[in-house]
């Protein structure tokens, strides 16, 4: 399995369960394919470097948090494919932060997760 991090910005003023159900939706996205959710981590509502066009609004302020997690790349396609079209996120990127041992050791020492 491959160790990667999403990054996602999802609107701001949402209810405090459609959050909660964006990042649970997630979390099972990756689970129920055999991958393992390593850490969650809120990162707050945060001013947008430049403001977003998505579904006919612009935004200017985003609530971002990270998601480390262990998968294999069709899990990564599918979470892609399902967040491009979920209307509760603007943006999210997700990086491949090592698939050998001594990289994903390395990454987890830098991130302060535990292997």
């Amino acid at each position: 399995m491959v160790f990667y991090e999403l990054f996602c910005i999802s609107r701001t003023r949402l209810v405090e369960a459609n959050l909660k159900d964006l990042v649970k939706q997630t979390s099972m996205i990756v689970m129920n394919k055999g991958g393992v959710v390593r850490n969650l981590k809120p990162l707050g509502e945060k001013q947008l470097p430049y403001r977003i066009r998505k579904h006919q609004e612009y935004h200017v302020q985003g609530y971002q948090w990270l998601m480390q997690f262990d998968a294999n790349p069709t899990v990564v396609n599918e979470l892609n494919k399902r967040l491009k079209v979920d209307p509760r996120v603007l943006r999210h990127a997700v990086i491949r932060l090592g698939s050998k041992l001594e990289n994903i050791v390395a990454s987890a020492e830098k991130t302060g997760t535990r292997v």
